[in-house]
C-alpha cells in the first residue's frame, strides 16, 4: 500500500490539536447563565476523573483545570477526536459576584458551578434626608416605603 505524506495536512492537524476547532475545541465547552440572584456555569468534562478537576480563584479570575488520561501508547488509534491530557479554562468574573461562596458539583461528566451575586450588588433602597427632619424613601412598594420612613423617623 502506497501512502503519500502531505506536509500541509500535517501542519493543519497539529494546529487543530493545539488550537481546537468548532467541532472539537481544545478547551472544555461551557454554558453560563443567570438564574435570579446567582450565576450558573457548566463545563462538559466527559470521561474526566473528578479527582483530577481543580478549581482556583485568584482575585476575580476562576481557573478550571482537568485531565483526561491518555490511552495506552501501544494502542493504534482508528479515530482520535476527544482531547486527552491536561486542559484548562479561565473565566474573568465581575466584582458583583461572591467568589467566597462558590458551590461546585460534578455529576454525569458535567462540572456545575453556582456563584451567588454579592450582597453589595443587589438592589436596595436608599433614603433621602430632607430639611424637615423626616427621611423619605424613593421607589419600591408602599409597605416597604412606610417601614423605611418609620425606621428613619425613629433615628431623630
Amino acid at each position: 500500500m502506497l501512502m503519500r505524506t502531505d506536509p500541509f495536512r500535517d501542519v493543519d492537524r497539529i494546529a487543530q490539536q493545539l488550537l481546537g476547532t468548532n467541532a472539537r475545541p481544545s478547551a472544555m465547552p461551557m454554558d453560563a447563565w443567570r438564574d435570579g440572584d446567582r450565576f450558573v456555569v457548566e463545563f462538559d468534562l466527559p470521561g474526566v476523573d473528578p479527582g483530577s478537576v481543580d478549581l482556583d480563584v485568584e482575585r476575580n479570575v476562576l481557573t478550571v483545570t482537568a485531565q483526561r488520561p491518555p490511552v495506552d501508547d501501544r494502542s493504534s488509534f482508528l479515530a482520535a477526536e476527544r482531547p486527552r491530557g491536561v486542559f484548562s479554562r479561565q473565566l474573568v468574573l465581575g466584582d458583583n459576584l461572591d467568589l467566597d461562596r462558590i458551590e461546585a458539583t460534578y455529576r454525569d461528566g458535567v462540572l456545575r458551578l453556582v456563584i451567588p451575586v454579592a450582597e453589595k450588588a443587589k438592589p436596595r433602597k436608599i433614603t433621602i434626608s430632607h430639611g424637615d427632619g423626616v427621611d423619605h424613601a424613593i421607589g419600591g412598594n408602599g409597605a416597604a416605603d412606610r417601614r423605611t420612613v418609620e425606621a428613619a423617623g425613629t433615628r431623630n
